[in-house]
């Protein structure tokens, strides 16, 4: 069972995506033509992102579409050479997911150009996309970091794992800092960048321990991060209490045991996101008027009591 809210991300997914689909049997007659989606990944090594790629390939079956994935590995120029080649393939939509919300603007740009229908989904994108999906990423840092703050009786000190160079990761941090902020015996010792990667906010997370002794939270932009900080932490011995951002399956386990430094992550939706995401660029390919510009997906906070009913 998933959190309630998930219900409005779902009617609106479905009904976006049904006059969507309602345009393209409209055309059908007309145009004989396969529609095809290209999504281009920022990365698929996180099941946060296999997660949505699953459910991208599931709506395009339903509407009888073609789909074409990429994986930019987080490096910007290899995602603008993927989307290049994705509209030489002859893409009709394309489902963006920047490594680097303003490097990717090349590779919008291009998009435009050739008539194709953009939407950025989880990151927005600098250039003239047609609309952005994406979840309320100042709302989940300043969840988990309230959370984390209460926890801590409102006093300690506190480090910061930050990650690439894209505005929900920037949204996180600022929601993550006006949380702490709030509380005058809460100190933020440190910020550095844990690449979201779980090996290096491992290393990285060691350092600050060591340069930090008396840390009492840390907080990660993302779960996969986390789960390389958690080793750092329980290695450390000392009492560090963890939060996150995403609700991956892995951080949600984690947070189940009751041990654990690990207590809280903020939810996303990404196989809503990325539904909402194709409903919005199926509307807006087919010429919907009344399509909005920007759809944004609410978070949850799932801590110790929620995490053994929620999944993605």
């Amino acid at each position: 069972m998933k959190i309630s809210n998930i219900a409005s991300h779902v009617r609106q997914a479905a009904l976006i995506t049904a006059c969507g689909a309602a345009l393209v049997t409209g055309t059908a007659a007309a145009d004989e033509h396969t529609l095809t989606i290209g999504m281009s990944f920022q990365e698929l090594n996180n099941e946060y992102f296999v997660t949505m790629q699953e459910a991208l390939e599931t709506a395009a079956a339903s509407l009888g579409a073609e789909v074409i994935v990429t994986d930019a590995r987080h490096d910007v120029s290899k995602q603008v050479s993927d989307v290049e080649d994705m509209i030489q393939r002859g893409i009709d939509i394309l489902l963006l997911n920047p490594a680097d919300s303003v490097g990717v603007e090349t590779a919008v740009l291009s998009a435009k150009e050739a008539g194709v229908t953009t939407v950025a989904i989880d990151a927005q994108a600098e250039g003239p996309v047609d609309g952005f999906v994406g979840s309320k990423n100042y709302d989940a840092g300043y969840l988990a970091c309230e959370y984390m703050a209460e926890q801590l009786g409102g006093e300690g000190q506190v480090a910061l794992l930050d990650g690439i160079p894209v505005v929900p990761i920037l949204q996180r941090i600022e929601g993550c800092t006006d949380a702490l902020d709030q509380y005058e015996g809460i100190e933020i010792v440190t910020k550095q960048n844990g690449r979201q990667e779980r090996t290096h906010a491992m290393t990285v997370t060691e350092n600050i321990i060591q340069a930090n002794p008396d840390l009492n939270g840390l907080f990660s932009v993302n779960d996969i991060g986390s789960l390389g900080a958690l080793i750092a932490i329980e290695s450390s011995g000392q009492d560090i209490k963890l939060v996150s951002v995403d609700g991956h399956p892995e951080a949600v386990a984690e947070i189940q045991k009751a041990d654990s430094p690990f207590i809280a992550t903020s939810a996303q939706y990404p196989a809503d996101m990325v539904r909402v995401g194709l409903g919005l660029a199926l509307a807006k390919h087919w010429g919907a008027e009344t399509a909005p510009a920007e759809i944004p997906i609410d978070v949850q906070l799932i801590d110790r009591d929620r995490a053994a009913d929620f999944s993605w």
